[in-house]
C-alpha cells in the first residue's frame, strides 16, 4: 500500500478523477511513506478499538489506522475526493467514509451510533487553519473518546502542548492542559508532502484526563478567565483581566494578593492551578 505515498500514484489517481489541490482546504498530501504507520501505531487506535479519522485526503493516514483499528470512521468535505477514496481504500472493508464538515457534524452522535461502546481515538492529519477549533471542539465537547492524535504545524505543537507557567503557554495551551496530557511524539519535516508546505511539523497526542487537574468553580467562567488573561499577553494581569473581565484593577490586585500572586504577574508566568485559584477569587466577587 506504499503507492499511497508515492507522488506519480497520487497525481494518477488525481489525475483520473479531474481532483487538483485545493490549497483554500489546506490540502498537502502525505508522500512519505515512514510517517503514517507510525502516526497510526501511536494514535491508541488498537485491535478492539475505533479510530474517527477527520480529513482522510486520499486514504494514506485512513489505511494505516484500518490495520491497527478494529474500525474506522473517516469524516471528509470534500466531495471530490469521494471516489478516489473508493478507489484507495477498496481493500478495506473497516472502513467507513462520511461526507461532513468536521465542525458541523454531531460528533457524539456519530461516535455513539458507529462505535457501540467500544475505545474510540481520534487521529487526524489537520489543515493548519482549523488546527485549533477542530481541537478544541474535540475536548470541549468532552466526547467519548480516549485521545487524540494529530499531525500539526510543528509551532502550533509547540503551543498546544506548552506547559503552563512557560513563555510558549497561551489561552490554548491552559485549555488543553485542562482537558487532556499533550505530548509531543515526533517531528516530520515539510519534504513530507506534497505539495511541500512552508513549515515543518509535528504529530501530537492528547490522553483526554478523566478528570481535570484543577478544580474551576465555574468552568465556564475559567475559560472566560483565561481568555481574557492571555488576550493582551505584553500586559500585566492586573491590566489584562480588568479589560478582559470588565472588573477593577483594585479587584485583581486584591485577588492575586489573597492567591499570595505578584501584581506585576503576566498570565505566562502562572501554572494551571494558580490561574484556576486565580479565576476561583475573581469569580467569586465579580
Amino acid at each position: 500500500m506504499s503507492r499511497l505515498s508515492d507522488i506519480s500514484y497520487i497525481r494518477d489517481v488525481m489525475g483520473r478523477h479531474g481532483v487538483s489541490f485545493d490549497k483554500s482546504k489546506g490540502q498537502n498530501f502525505l508522500i512519505n511513506p515512514s510517517v503514517c504507520p507510525k502516526m497510526a501505531e501511536m494514535s491508541g487506535a488498537a485491535d478492539e478499538a475505533g479510530a474517527v479519522e477527520i480529513g482522510p485526503g486520499i486514504g494514506v493516514l485512513t489505511y494505516e489506522l484500518s490495520q491497527v483499528a478494529d474500525k474506522v470512521v473517516s469524516i471528509e468535505l470534500d466531495k471530490r475526493l469521494l471516489p478516489i477514496l473508493d478507489e484507495t481504500l477498496s481493500d478495506c472493508d473497516n472502513v467507513k467514509i462520511v461526507n461532513e464538515d468536521a465542525m458541523k457534524i454531531d460528533l457524539r452522535k456519530l461516535i455513539e451510533e458507529e462505535f457501540d461502546g467500544k475505545k474510540v481515538a481520534v487521529c487526524a492529519n489537520l489543515p493548519y487553519y482549523i488546527t485549533s477549533p477542530i481541537i478544541m471542539r474535540l475536548l470541549e465537547e468532552k466526547l467519548p473518546i480516549s485521545s487524540v492524535t494529530v499531525m500539526v504545524q510543528k509551532e502550533a505543537a509547540d503551543r498546544l502542548c506548552a506547559e503552563p507557567g512557560s513563555r510558549e503557554c497561551g489561552a490554548v495551551s491552559a485549555a488543553v492542559r485542562y482537558y487532556s496530557n499533550p505530548k509531543i511524539l515526533f517531528r516530520v519535516n515539510r519534504g513530507s508532502f506534497m505539495p511541500a508546505p512552508n513549515v515543518d511539523s509535528a504529530v501530537i497526542r492528547l490522553d483526554i484526563l478523566d478528570e481535570p487537574p484543577v478544580k474551576a468553580d465555574d468552568e465556564k467562567f475559567f475559560f472566560k478567565f483565561i481568555k481574557a488573561a492571555f488576550g493582551q499577553r505584553r500586559k500585566t494581569l492586573t491590566n489584562s483581566l480588568s479589560s478582559g473581565l470588565g472588573v477593577s484593577k483594585d479587584l485583581v490586585r486584591e485577588k492575586l494578593a489573597e492567591c499570595g500572586l505578584n501584581e506585576k504577574a503576566r498570565a505566562e508566568e502562572l501554572k494551571l492551578d494558580e490561574l484556576c485559584m486565580l479565576a476561583n477569587a475573581i469569580g467569586k466577587d465579580r
